[in-house]
C-alpha cells in the first residue's frame, strides 16, 4: 500500500517504513508527526483518488533528524556595470520515517511481507482447460 501526500508545497509518494526528506517541520528526533493532506491511496482495496483530498485518510510518521542541505551560491552579475551580488542558501529539512498509513475507514496499512518463492504450478490437463 502506498499514498501520495502533500507536505511543504511538494508531493511525495510514500509507503510504510519509507524515509523522506521534507521541508522543515517543528519537532525533535523521535516526535510523532501526522500528514493530513493525502491526495491518493492505493492498496488491496483499489485506488482512491481524492478531489482534492481523500476524506479521513492520514499518514503517520516519526521525525528521525533535523538537517540542512549543502550550501548553494546564488551569484548575479550585470556585465560592464561592475554590479555583482552573491548570496548563499542552505535549506532546512526534516528527515521523516513513515510509520503508518491510515485509510478513510480507519484501517491501517498491512505490514509489508516478503514474497515467498513457490514452485511453478503443475500444468493443467487439457480437459480442465476446455471445461
Amino acid at each position: 500500500m502506498f499514498a501520495v501526500i502533500k507536505a511543504g508545497g511538494k508531493q511525495y509518494k510514500v509507503a510504510a517504513n519509507d524515509v523522506i526528506r521534507v521541508e522543515r517541520l517543528d519537532g525533535e528526533a523521535g516526535d510523532a508527526v501526522a500528514f493530513g493532506e493525502v491526495l491518493m491511496l492505493d492498496g488491496e482495496g483499489g485506488t482512491v483518488v481524492g478531489s482534492p483530498l481523500v476524506e479521513g485518510a492520514s499518514v503517520a510518521g516519526e521525525v528521525v533528524d533535523q538537517i540542512r542541505t549543502r550550501k548553494i551560491i546564488v551569484f548575479k552579475k550585470r556585465r560592464r556595470k561592475n554590479s555583482r551580488r552573491s548570496h548563499g542558501h542552505r535549506q532546512s529539512l526534516t528527515v521523516v520515517r513513515i510509520t503508518d498509513i491510515m485509510t478513510a475507514a480507519g484501517e491501517t496499512a498491512p505490514k509489508a511481507k516478503r514474497a515467498q518463492k513457490t514452485a511453478a504450478p503443475a500444468a493443467e490437463a487439457p480437459e480442465a482447460a476446455q471445461a
